[in-house]
């Protein structure tokens, strides 16, 4: 495999849709081998996921991985608190970002690039409601629009 391959294994559309991202990225996760496995078939979920800085490291939490099949005795809990691995200076960089400004750190995807597991952590601010209608209203308008162009060049 490449160094440079790029596969996406889960993306959190729920935080697209609760939060704006103010800013997005990389970082690695702490993993058992049963773990990896089970990234690998795809069984991920981050719609409840979330992270925080706890003694100065940060870490993801309600993330589910299920167990793997044939891990047997070698499985973890699958919503165990995960260490997400970054330099201390963006970790407290964006520490003091989610005190004082009131944003939250969530994580938008999970992907493998190369042979690692990476996460994709956004710095969001929450949606009210009315943004959450507005961005509806605008996908429901975008979508009609190449609807009609699309009969119109039929």
């Amino acid at each position: 495999m490449q160094k440079d391959s790029f596969k996406t294994i889960a993306k959190n559309k729920k935080a697209y849709h609760d939060y704006f991202v103010e800013e997005s990225m990389e970082a690695g996760i702490e993993l058992c081998g049963t773990e990896v496995k089970s990234i690998r078939n795809g069984q991920v979920n981050l719609k409840d996921a979330w992270c925080a800085v706890d003694n100065g490291e940060l870490q993801i939490r309600g993330m589910h991985i299920s167990p793997y099949e044939h891990g047997n005795i070698f499985n973890r809990d699958p919503m165990r608190v995960r260490r997400l691995l970054m330099h201390k200076k963006e970790i407290l960089r964006l520490f003091g970002l989610v005190k004082q400004n009131g944003y939250a750190l969530i994580p938008l995807s999970v992907y493998l690039k190369g042979s690692m597991v990476k996460v994709q952590v956004g710095l969001c601010k929450g949606k009210k409601l009315y943004d959450k209608r507005a961005d509806m209203a605008a996908r429901a308008a975008k979508r009609d629009m190449e609807r009609a162009i699309k009969d119109r060049n039929r």
